[in-house]
């Protein structure tokens, strides 16, 4: 079994066996056993192997033998077991949204990867309950928390490009690095959707900017700068591209001494 990269068929009748001789073994009352097989798969460092026994794990009758184990794997030392003890619990209980929230809640700190998997999937499916939680960590004193709660944002950006604006807002002075790279993702991925309501936001944060913010603003307005010079623009919309070079354009006649900095920097990028 590969360590890395997704699971090829051959891949898949390997593990499928595997977790038949598992299921066979809770079906003797032998727990122990079949815990040591789960653990034994579950080690791997391939994200796909733990997603995908997590997934079949989940569909054994006996849910109540197969919960307590996940319960007790998700306390593991081993990350990999963790993780697949994450993706058994939320494919059980995937339709209870609270639910999950405990569990994510729980699991934040210690299997991240698998939690932004399933905060993904819960802003595709439940985004008011996520707009609540999610506003709880993003003041959370974990840091984690607050870069997870950027996740997954973009799935409102058609529907609700203001919220995550003012999101942003309460984190664009976030001093750590896993936030900000956040910020700056976000910035750039929902300007491309709704730059009207974006650049507004962003000259006003800029207005007022020390050292960090206005670098947060580079990282995010360059990518943006870059894609209006692409010859290629394939995948992104007219109404990006006029609107990013007239804001460029406006920023560098700017009375604000910051904004129009900025605006001459990028100017520098679309004027090649």
């Amino acid at each position: 079994m590969n360590e890395i990269g997704r699971l090829d068929s051959d891949d898949k009748r390997k593990l499928l066996s595997e977790i038949d001789e598992i299921f066979k073994l809770l079906d003797k009352n032998k727990i122990r056993a079949a815990e040591k097989r789960i653990m034994v798969i579950s080690k791997t460092p391939n994200y796909f192997v733990r997603e995908f026994l997590g997934k079949r794990l989940y569909k054994y009758e006996g849910k109540e033998k197969m919960l307590k184990i996940a319960n007790k794997m998700l306390k593991h030392k081993i990350y990999g077991v963790r993780a697949t003890a994450l993706f058994l619990l939320y494919n059980h209980y995937y339709e209870d949204e609270n639910k999950l929230l405990e569990i994510i809640e729980e699991a934040f700190d210690s299997v991240p990867w698998e939690v932004e998997t399933v905060i993904n999937d819960l802003w595709k499916r439940f985004p008011e309950m996520m707009k609540k939680k999610m506003t709880d960590w993003i003041n959370s004193e974990h840091y984690q928390k607050r870069a997870l709660s950027f996740h997954g944002l973009e799935h409102i950006a058609n529907s609700d490009p203001t919220f995550i604006m003012d999101f942003v807002g309460k984190a664009i002075d976030d001093d750590t690095m896993e936030v900000q790279k956040k910020i700056t993702h976000v910035l750039s991925t929902v300007a491309k959707i709704s730059p009207i309501i974006v650049f507004p936001y962003i000259r006003e944060w800029l207005a007022e900017a020390e050292e960090s913010r206005i670098k947060t603003i580079w990282v995010s307005m360059k990518k943006l700068a870059n894609i209006v010079v692409q010859k290629n623009r394939h995948g992104h919309r007219e109404d990006f591209v006029i609107l990013t070079e007239q804001t460029i354009q406006d920023w560098c006649k700017d009375e604000n001494e910051k904004v129009s900095e900025m605006g001459e920097r990028l100017y520098r990028i679309i004027d090649r």
